[in-house]
């Protein structure tokens, strides 16, 4: 078939390379425009047209997907299919009914757990023993398209939300490679999702990120392995912000007051509303990551202090 993928960052590289090593033809890609990045704040090509253009493959910039030079185009090319992997822009009804076979979501879920924009990380978040990833039918309702196919992954007890994606990523290549093979071959069916067991995972904000040194210790570990590496979970200390690397909660009975710090010769313990969590890297406002036990050795917390203040 006739393609053209539809993403912009990182994640969705795998499923773009999958898809040019495959029997299609990628003819054009669609992603968001250049954005300012780094100190300079240089306008910057998205991941996946870097690749697009290194392969000599034309490179759609559309400011919306409702832009009428967009349209033409795409119905000049006339696509076979449209395969999406977190492209980042709502698609239009006037752009879906282009392609043949419509377009194609790869999405980080079992639909339809976890619609939205942030599905790794609430499944972690939320204590989920397995997610997985989902091609569907896109439509105007957020995530609600017939499924065509469906791969599981099991979250494993410390993943972070980038361990999950990275493994997602891949074996959702797989997947929407196999499913542009069905739909080529006449033999897939879209399935309608089931009405129960819908849950939301809207976008986490830096502000949902702060740590809650008040909560349980599992709740706290969920939380910071679901927002590393983004938006990156974060407490204070002394006024300043401190940002934080996964935790470890420990089976110690010696119980801490809330955010209470203590700082041993080689680790450093905070409390929490039942065990003590173990630090691992954190980020001091303005500088590089470091082990808890180096920063501690210079902040040289005194007792009695708390993390979150």
């Amino acid at each position: 078939m006739r393609l053209v993928f539809a993403g912009t960052p990182q994640v969705a590289l795998p499923s773009l390379w999958a898809l040019l090593d495959s029997a299609h033809e990628v003819v054009a890609v669609v992603t968001r425009p250049d954005a300012p990045s780094g100190r300079g704040r240089a306008l910057t090509a998205s991941p996946v047209a870097e690749v697009a253009e290194s392969r000599g493959i034309e490179v759609l910039r559309p400011e919306r997907a409702s832009d009428p030079a967009f349209l033409d185009r795409l119905r000049e090319i006339a696509p076979d299919c449209c395969p999406v992997v977190a492209y980042g822009s709502l698609v239009p009804r006037a752009a879906l009914g282009i392609p043949r076979h419509g377009w194609v979501n790869l999405h980080f879920s079992l639909l339809p757990a976890w619609r939205g924009a942030a599905p790794v990380q609430h499944a972690i978040w939320h204590g989920d023993d397995v997610t997985g990833a989902t091609t569907f039918l896109l439509e105007e309702g957020l995530d609600t398209g017939p499924v065509l196919g469906t791969v599981a992954e099991t979250v494993r007890p410390r993943d972070t939300s980038g361990d999950l994606l990275e493994r997602l990523s891949a074996g959702g290549a797989h997947l929407l490679v196999a499913t542009m093979d069905a739909l080529d071959a006449g033999v897939m069916s879209a399935v309608r999702q089931p009405y129960d067991g819908v849950s939301l995972a809207p976008k986490i904000t830096v502000e949902d990120a702060r740590v809650d040194w008040a909560q349980p210790a599992l709740r706290v570990d969920r939380q910071v392995r679901a927002c590393t590496p983004a938006p990156g979970a974060w407490t204070t200390f002394r006024g300043e912000r401190l940002g934080l690397g996964p935790v470890a909660p420990l089976p110690d009975d010696h119980a801490l007051a809330p955010g209470e710090v203590v700082a041993g010769k080689h680790e450093v313990r905070v409390g929490s509303a039942t065990h003590p969590l173990l630090l691992g890297e954190v980020r001091p406002a303005g500088k590089r990551s470091m082990a808890a036990a180096d920063w501690a050795r210079g902040v040289r917390p005194t007792a009695g202090e708390v993390l979150g203040a």
